[in-house]
């Protein structure tokens, strides 16, 4: 089980709203709308993105990185090595 297992109709609702935010945007540009008007719904989508993405990298620690650390020795290692290498993603998107 994977440690947004709990919360994924939430994330899927979510990811769903998304979809329609990228669809909406393409209309935008097939419309010829202003500039600064899609600049601005792009960076909704992408606030968006981003709330999803620190949902879900706060239950991968909160469970994936701390059952590993209870276990102790080289899966803890690898899950904190996993994390440090997704947040320097997301740190850098």
């Amino acid at each position: 089980m994977h440690g947004y297992t709990q919360d994924k109709d939430e994330y899927a609702a979510r990811l769903r709203r998304i979809e329609g935010q990228v669809r909406g945007l393409a209309k935008m540009i097939d419309n010829d709308q202003y500039c600064i008007d899609v600049l601005t719904q792009i960076s909704a989508t992408t606030k968006a993105l981003q709330s999803v993405a620190l949902g879900l990298m706060d239950d991968h620690l909160k469970h994936c990185v701390s059952e590993a650390l209870t276990e102790g020795g080289d899966t803890a290692d690898e899950k904190v090595r996993e994390a440090s290498e997704a947040i320097a993603r997301l740190v850098r998107s």
